[in-house]
């Protein structure tokens, strides 16, 4: 670990009990003619910390855009802490679910991005409390002290006043995630969030997740090229291939030991 952060309540996520968070049950998304995932079924339970590999165009950032409801399944349903994400139960049936059961279910629910996102006309401090005042209904005192812990924790208090170009790509990216946890998700989506900064600066963001990752209780789903730090902070790792998992298991075993000649070309190639 980097640094000797203790979790404190702006991150400790309370609901870790080792339950089924993310469930998808016979899961299909096509573009066009080409089938990005094939009937997945996949779970992951709380409090875990799993990482998904894979070639590029394998599926694995169309999971996380699904559980972000950027995109919607073709087929099959998916679960977040139980309840149905993009369908709800009607007099017995299961059907599309209305904008405001998608919005109630995604709360639990929180991303960093490839790109920060961040918004350029705020600074630092109002780019974390926005979302949990206007969303949440937060009182902007508790928002502040939450958006202060979490600065902390990602090494960032002394540019809490500062606009987002004033700061390097990795002390945007660690705001946007300051920014994703500031919401209280039960499960922190990353996807790729290492890959559009410059070499020198991906190790400090790698090393405030793996703090995270360490000291809180937060369940991550990750998506990432960075084998070293996968094999770090995860407990599962999928290997994707064509939209399915092709083989899944702890670190040790996917990284030294792995079973389908898949993701030993894969790992081959990219260790």
């Amino acid at each position: 670990m980097s640094s000797d952060h203790t979790p404190s309540k702006a991150t400790t996520n309370p609901s870790v009990d080792g339950s089924e968070l993310i469930r998808f049950d016979g899961v299909t998304k096509r573009f066009g003619s080409n089938v990005v995932l094939d009937n997945l079924d996949f779970t992951v339970s709380s409090g875990k910390h799993v990482t998904l590999i894979g070639p590029s165009g394998s599926g694995k950032t169309t999971i996380l855009r699904l559980l972000m409801t950027l995109l919607k399944p073709d087929d099959g349903t998916i679960k977040v802490a139980g309840d149905y994400l993009t369908h709800e139960q009607k007099g017995g049936q299961l059907v599309p679910a209305g904008e405001k059961h998608v919005r109630e279910v995604r709360k639990k629910i929180g991303m960093v991005f490839q790109q920060f996102n961040l918004f350029p006309n705020m600074k630092v401090l109002r780019n974390i409390t926005e979302a949990p005042v206007h969303v949440l209904g937060m009182s902007k005192d508790e928002a502040e002290q939450r958006a202060r812990e979490l600065l902390e924790l990602v090494g960032l208090t002394e540019h809490i006043d500062k606009y987002p170009t004033q700061l390097s790509g990795g002390q945007q990216q660690r705001v946007a995630i300051a920014r994703a946890l500031a919401m209280r998700p039960q499960v922190l989506l990353l996807d790729e969030v290492t890959s559009a900064l410059d070499p020198e600066l991906v190790a400090g963001v790698l090393d405030v997740l793996r703090d995270i990752a360490h000291t809180t209780d937060i369940t991550m789903l990750v998506v990432t090229h960075e084998m070293n730090f996968a094999r770090d902070i995860s407990d599962d790792v999928l290997m994707f291939d064509s939209g399915r998992v092709i083989e899944s298991g702890a670190p040790e075993k996917i990284f030294t030991d792995p079973e389908h000649e898949r993701t030993r070309e894969f790992l081959s190639a990219v260790l």
